[in-house]
């Protein structure tokens, strides 16, 4: 086995090695030359190690890529700042809406259309579209705290149509608000009444227009699909000549057909059905009188009552019907009650016992 003579030289030209070499080149400081003269302010002493050669916090290299970067980032409430307006608007709005909901007000209800149409619509024009569906499916959503008012109103939208049903497309969507003011200006000998049994297939259009377009935009990418399919882009007028003529003729056929759209062909409505379908925590409450009354199945604009059944992923909850439950000289159930309680009043005051 071979073994060094002089394994202490070895050692030594091993450790030699090792050493960087601006180690060694700073072992002996430089003399200064004639065209650099030292610094005359400079202490007498050795220069500095070699470690705090490689010291960089001080010199001045003209980038400053960090510093400039760490500067850049936005708090928190710079970020909020620009959003606190539409923030504040839609949350009143939305407080608004669920006034008139409540209340059963159809004044108000008007009121808030008016606004959906001027505030969402042409103001902000903010709907919910096909488009979020395509976010939704490639999750690729928008920066949280750069988008508050997208995402106040995303959740606003889910959340109440899991508690309420179709809450959003009754009363916060602008075109709906659209079509249903139209609704209230157009008379009623103009209309089409679509029959109950062409009316049951028609609704499936939807649903087939839904998995169409979420089909062809993961196999295209083609976000652009959207101004075929939904009229929202109307509110920031920015169709061509194809999309103009398509809404022209969408309005003029809803002029005679209520709520063509909205009933019909809107792929989101089709989306929120699907949810309220599944959930809808707070439903209309039906009466056992209403297996045969047909007043609320007659007045209801979206065809979602059949019978004693409301096909909640039809119903939009636009409280017509509600507003005829409470109407004690129009819904049957009342007058039943108040029949009852004057048989019982009359036999009371000719004193018969009442039979069970």
């Amino acid at each position: 086995m071979f073994r060094p003579r002089f394994p202490g030289l070895l050692l030594a030209a091993l450790l030699l090695a090792a050493v960087p070499a601006h180690a060694q080149d700073t072992a002996q400081p430089p003399e200064p030359s004639a065209a650099q003269p030292p610094d005359p302010g400079a202490p007498d002493t050795a220069p500095p190690a070699a470690e705090d050669e490689w010291d960089f916090e001080d010199e001045d290299d003209g980038w400053n890529f960090d510093d400039e970067g760490e500067a850049a980032v936005p708090t928190w409430g710079e970020i909020i700042e620009p959003q606190v307006l539409d923030l504040g608007l839609f949350t009143a709005f939305v407080v608004l809406a669920m006034v008139s909901f409540f209340r059963k007000s159809e004044r108000l209800k008007i009121v808030v259309f008016i606004l959906a149409i001027a505030y969402l619509g042409f103001g902000r024009g903010q709907l919910i579209s096909v488009v979020n569906l395509f976010a939704l499916a490639s999750w690729n959503l928008p920066i949280f705290r750069y988008s508050l008012f997208w995402y106040l109103f995303a959740g606003f939208t889910i959340v109440s149509t899991v508690v309420w049903g179709r809450l959003y497309c009754g009363r916060i969507c602008a075109y709906g608000a659209l079509t249903q003011l139209l609704d209230k200006v157009v008379p009623r000998q103009w209309r089409y009444v679509v029959p109950a049994k062409i009316e049951a297939k028609a609704n499936w259009i939807k649903y087939g227009l839904l998995v169409a377009v979420m089909v062809y935009y993961l196999v295209t990418r083609d976000n652009f699909v959207y101004r075929y399919v939904e009229p929202f882009w109307m509110f920031s007028m920015t169709g061509n000549a194809v999309m103009w003529s398509m809404l022209a003729v969408l309005l003029v056929a809803t002029v005679f057909v209520r709520n063509l759209y909205c009933r019909f062909l809107c792929p989101v409505g089709a989306f929120l059905g699907v949810i309220a379908q599944g959930t809808t925590l707070f439903r209309i409450k039906r009466w056992k009188e209403c297996n045969t009354c047909k007043i609320c199945e007659k007045a209801c604009e979206w065809g979602a009552i059949d019978g004693p059944k409301i096909n909640r992923a039809e119903c939009v909850r636009c409280d017509d019907c509600e507003r005829i439950y409470d109407d004690k000289d129009t819904c049957v159930h009342w007058i039943v009650i108040r029949k009852k309680s004057d048989v019982l009043a009359r036999q009371a005051a000719a004193g018969v016992v009442p039979t069970s």
